[in-house]
């Protein structure tokens, strides 16, 4: 219940000497703000690295093939193999909770360059044969037209999809890109879509420069037959890749007879282990920031505790007239800790309160500049205000403590000869 008298000595006690309150409500404050600063910026480099990624399919694995390292079955070792159109319903026929295993061609980029030609403009671009699923593992938006569809793979349609850089080199401003054509390493494909992909990283315009094509016109146009240069494997939500990769590498293993111990001839990228590990560190750097602010934060309880004892000693003959006069012990020890636990939040909301305007300023400077590498939107989350305001309650507590435990030790006769 709301003592309209307890809470006017409280003011009266706090503001009888303001600047010893404020410099100790400064400890707790910059404690608070500290920490609060420290979370935002672990979470504006979780942003930024995790802006990285992109959409595409964290549950997802890459896999290619490479020389062989050990002879298996009368083959020898240094074999070189490809994978085939067969193998991709091999994994689904043997490996459980796959979503999507989408088999991809390349031209470009780290298999060779490429001349694709527009009239009087040509470019080097990294040119993808694959399926419709692909958009689905590697996120992208169509900007005009569509996608591909399986009507284009059954019919082996000669179509294209280009990014928007590829656009801007090829075409005019103005000019209409759909229903044109392109002639990639002399064959002609018709374009039917345009893409963009949203990035911060230092590789987004590159994400530009990508046409995709039906994997079935693609093998056919360049002569691959059924071959398939590697894989973006996708399992289904609540089953992690990482958890079956070695099933989906054994089942190939066994098909292309390379030896079950050879961790070498089937090459492999595993993004959920990638972002689970970025996940844990970001955990690490969480833990990191709660035990610096915390412990910056003690620093400044523990100043709240000293200045609580030096007012509790200054209150010695106040406190022995009112136990003089019946009040019971509880009810001094409850007056001391509501003092602490008032001054303690008072001064962490203050420190809330600067922090928010700080990342609020931050924020403001980052849009303003535009993206910065690796570090975007700081910013606490409401649990973490909570979170902040049970610590100082607790700290509040604790503060107050021992100093109240000193007050009601205070033995009345001892206290009204005290000077």
């Amino acid at each position: 219940m709301f003592n309209r008298d307890r809470w006017k000595e409280i003011v009266e006690v706090l503001t009888s000497n303001v600047g010893r309150t404020i410099l100790t409500a400064f400890g707790v404050c910059w404690g608070i703000f500290i920490l609060i600063i420290l979370l935002a910026a672990g979470k504006g480099l979780e942003n930024g690295i995790k802006q990285d990624f992109g959409d595409i399919a964290t549950n997802t694995m890459f896999m290619w093939t490479r020389a062989t390292t050990k002879p298996y079955e009368g083959l020898p070792k240094g074999r070189n193999f490809r994978f085939k159109i067969e193998d991709v319903q091999a994994i689904r026929d043997n490996v459980p909770n796959l979503r999507f295993v989408s088999p991809r061609n390349q031209l470009g980029g780290f298999g060779g360059g490429n001349n694709v030609v527009r009239g009087i403009n040509t470019g080097a671009y990294n040119i993808y044969g694959d399926y419709p699923e692909i958009i689905k593992q590697e996120p992208m938006t169509i900007t005009s037209g569509r996608f591909l569809n399986h009507n284009d793979i059954q019919e082996k349609r000669k179509i294209a999809v280009i990014g928007s850089a590829v656009k801007n080199e090829l075409y005019d401003k103005e000019e209409e890109v759909l229903g044109s054509y392109i002639k990639i390493q002399g064959v002609n494909f018709m374009v039917v879509g345009t893409y963009k992909k949203n990035s911060n990283d230092g590789d987004g315009e590159e994400g530009q420069k990508e046409i995709f094509v039906p994997f079935t016109a693609f093998s056919q146009a360049f002569n691959q037959g059924n071959k398939v240069g590697w894989m973006a494997i996708t399992a289904h939500n609540g089953t992690s890749i990482s958890a079956i990769k070695n099933d989906i590498v054994n089942v190939v293993k066994k098909i292309h007879k390379v030896h079950p111990e050879d961790q070498r001839a089937i090459g492999y990228f595993d993004l959920y282990e990638q972002y689970n590990r970025v996940e844990s560190l970001f955990g690490a750097l969480r833990a990191v920031a709660y035990i610096v602010g915390i412990m910056v934060l003690l620093s400044g309880i523990i100043g709240v505790s000293n200045i609580m004892l030096i007012v509790i000693k200054e209150r010695t003959k106040e406190i022995g007239i009112r136990r003089a006069l019946g009040e019971q012990p509880g009810s001094i020890r409850k007056q001391v800790l509501m003092e602490s636990i008032f001054l303690t939040i008072m001064s962490g909301m203050t420190g809330i309160i600067f922090g928010a305007l700080f990342i609020f300023g931050i924020n403001s400077l980052l849009d303003a500049v535009g993206p910065v590498d690796m570090f975007l939107n700081p910013s606490v989350s409401l649990g973490v205000v909570i979170v902040a305001l049970l610590i100082l309650v607790f700290s509040g507590l604790l503060a107050g403590f021992i100093p109240a435990q000193s007050a009601i030790r205070v033995r009345p006769i001892e206290a009204l000869r005290t000077e």
